[in-house]
């Protein structure tokens, strides 16, 4: 990028560099910083001070090495390449600084956001004479093997198409068509496109939630469901599972495609994220998952600037894909690590400290941020969607934190994980007393008609054995199991196979790793044939313990693995079990 104007660096606090005097720097500008040219964003302008935080280590800088000025804000280049890609937090590829650098990422490594070398498919799908507006596709190209990327005019600009280049190879700095603009200006199109990562990509409206991102998740589907253009928090303390539920979630989720932003996490753990990702193959396509995955990785030892701003990249990258008409799913694994980010560079500032140090604005980053998904129609008139899920690690699980009590102001969705669950091997080790989705009564409608009526109410069943569960701990914690009557006894005991044989998933067996909404239901429809016939029993005067003798319990909570998915209709057997066991218990006790 050219540089045009430049000023001497007057004092150099961690990644925070200040300027003395006035000087003729915009806010949000970015520049380069220094001999190395590391790349930095302007935070603060006075008359007196211009304050830069640096997205690159700035040990080595030295008062009076010159800041240079780019006139434009910090971007991200959005063009074909983005998918099946590893950048950073500011949208540089890894491979293409591995090739320069090594295994360890020199500073003031300057390489393109995408491979402009690389020529593309192109399919031309505007004519000559035709008047365009932003957001209007202009080329289609195979990005992947799963993937049509859709290259669209970008927002603001409106012509009339003066000429096209036929059909062919481009790369994505080629013109592919030139607009003559109202002005009388012409413009050149290409398939690049330049967007700031703070500033939300225009839509034409926004739909209320009516539709579930379906992800094959018991739990979450059935109990506490994620609208399309939703938001869900997944907060939980170390090794409760945060990041393997994400996977899940991103491997078997209906979106299109899925961003993954490792901000701030363990480099081991981002490394077995990287690999993993690799690996696997997309179940619905027989694709690789990465032909439709773009990872943001930004470990715990990169700066922290560039951590607070690969948050931004991320969701600027999902609302690029959303406005071709995709659903688009954003994994942020941590939130909290974005936060704490926000709060060094606070403390660097000599900011006001709010709450546990924590800056008086991160509520409202945090809103900003979430407030960026939705289910919309785009400027081009497609419905699309972007869904956010962010990981929330509140230190030693504490959920009184403000990271996390912040967070559930602005998400429709809280799924707890408890830590007791997970060391009891419970997976997903989500809660279902902490945990609660807003979304329930908006997408009742969609599981009524495309699922069946009695999907609810079946949930709503469901989760009012759990609760009476809940209640009856605590006094069997006081007094004993054996104090109690047998209709309670009953409630612990299909509680307990709701646990096990519902609510407990095992991501490693084939049939049960992804559940559709069909099979959900008939399993619910199936344990709660057996509180039935077991309390018509216990209504006739039969003891637990006579209930208990029988194995139809164990049975029913092993039909997760016994019923493969393409064979449901296997579940007719299971009232036949449950009638068998009614009558046995009659006879047996006549």
């Amino acid at each position: 990028m050219e540089t045009s104007y430049s000023e001497k660096i007057f004092g150099i606090n961690g990644p925070v560099i200040y300027i003395n005097g006035k000087t003729s720097f915009k806010m949000g500008e970015m520049v380069y910083v220094g001999e190395e040219k590391l790349v930095g964003e302007v935070i603060a302008l006075s008359s007196e001070q211009t304050t830069i935080q640096v997205y690159e280590e700035t040990s080595g800088l030295k008062p009076g090495e010159l800041v240079y000025s780019t006139g434009s804000a910090i971007f991200v280049t959005l063009a074909p390449g983005i998918l099946d890609n590893i950048f950073d937090g500011i949208e540089r590829p890894l491979s293409s600084i591995a090739e320069q650098s090594g295994i360890f990422i020199n500073r003031g490594v300057s390489v393109d956001s995408l491979d402009t070398q690389k020529k593309w498919d192109v399919h031309m799908t505007i004519s000559e004479g035709q008047t365009i507006y932003g957001g209007t596709i202009v080329a289609e190209v195979p990005e992947t093997s799963a993937i049509v990327h859709k290259s669209m005019l970008s927002p603001h600009i409106e012509g009339v198409v003066k000429s096209v280049a036929p059909d062919g190879k481009y790369t994505i700095n080629d013109t592919i068509a030139v607009l003559e603009l109202k002005n009388g200006l012409e413009y050149n199109v290409t398939l690049a496109q330049k967007w700031p990562i703070r500033v939300p990509r225009p839509i034409s409206k926004r739909f209320p939630a009516s539709k579930p991102l379906v992800t094959g998740q018991r739990i979450l589907d059935t109990l506490f469901p994620i609208a399309k253009g939703g938001t869900a928090a997944v907060p939980g303390g170390f090794g409760t599972g945060k990041t393997m539920t994400q996977h899940q979630i991103a491997k078997w989720s209906d979106a299109d495609i899925i961003v993954y932003i490792g901000c701030g996490e363990r480099g081991n753990e981002m490394t077995q994220v990287l690999e993993d990702f690799s690996k696997l193959v997309d179940p619905k396509s027989g694709n690789p998952l990465m032909a439709r995955t773009t990872l943001i990785a930004n470990t715990s030892n990169m700066p922290v600037a560039a951590r607070e701003a690969s948050i931004y990249t991320g969701i600027t990258l999902a609302e690029y894909y959303r406005d071709m008409g995709y659903h688009v799913a954003i994994m942020a694994d941590s939130t909290s690590r974005w936060a704490e980010a926000l709060r060094e560079l606070s403390g660097r500032l000599e900011e006001m400290p709010a709450e546990e140090g924590f800056p008086a604005y991160l509520a409202s980053r945090l809103s900003a941020f979430y407030e960026r998904a939705g289910y919309v129609e785009t400027l081009n008139g497609l419905p699309a969607s972007v869904s956010i899920i962010g990981a929330v690690s509140p230190q030693g699980g504490d959920f009184s934190e403000p990271v996390t009590q912040n967070t559930k102001r602005f998400v429709r969705c809280f799924w707890g994980l408890d830590k007791s669950l997970a060391y009891a091997r419970h997976f997903p080790a989500i809660h279902w007393l902490t945990s609660y989705s807003e979304y329930m009564n908006d997408l009742a409608p969609w599981y009524n008609k495309h699922v069946d009526s009695n999907f609810v109410s079946y949930r709503n069943q469901i989760l009012a054995i759990l609760n009476q569960e809940s209640s009856l701990v605590e006094i069997v914690k006081l007094i004993g199991n054996d104090v109690l009557p047998d209709d309670q006894k009953l409630t612990l005991e299909i509680a307990r196979v709701i646990r096990l044989g519902f609510l407990q998933q095992n991501a490693f067996h084939k049939d049960d790793t992804c559940v559709s909404l069909k099979k959900q239901l008939l399993m619910m429809e199936v344990i709660l044939y057996l509180n039935t016939k077991a309390k018509a029993l216990i209504a006739l005067g039969m003891p637990m313990s006579i209930l208990k003798e029988f194995d139809i319990f164990e049975k029913v909570i092993s039909m997760k693995y016994d019923i493969p998915n393409d064979h449901l209709e296997l579940f007719s057997n299971y009232k036949t079990y449950i009638d068998n066991f009614y009558e046995e218990v009659i006879k047996k006790n006549a």
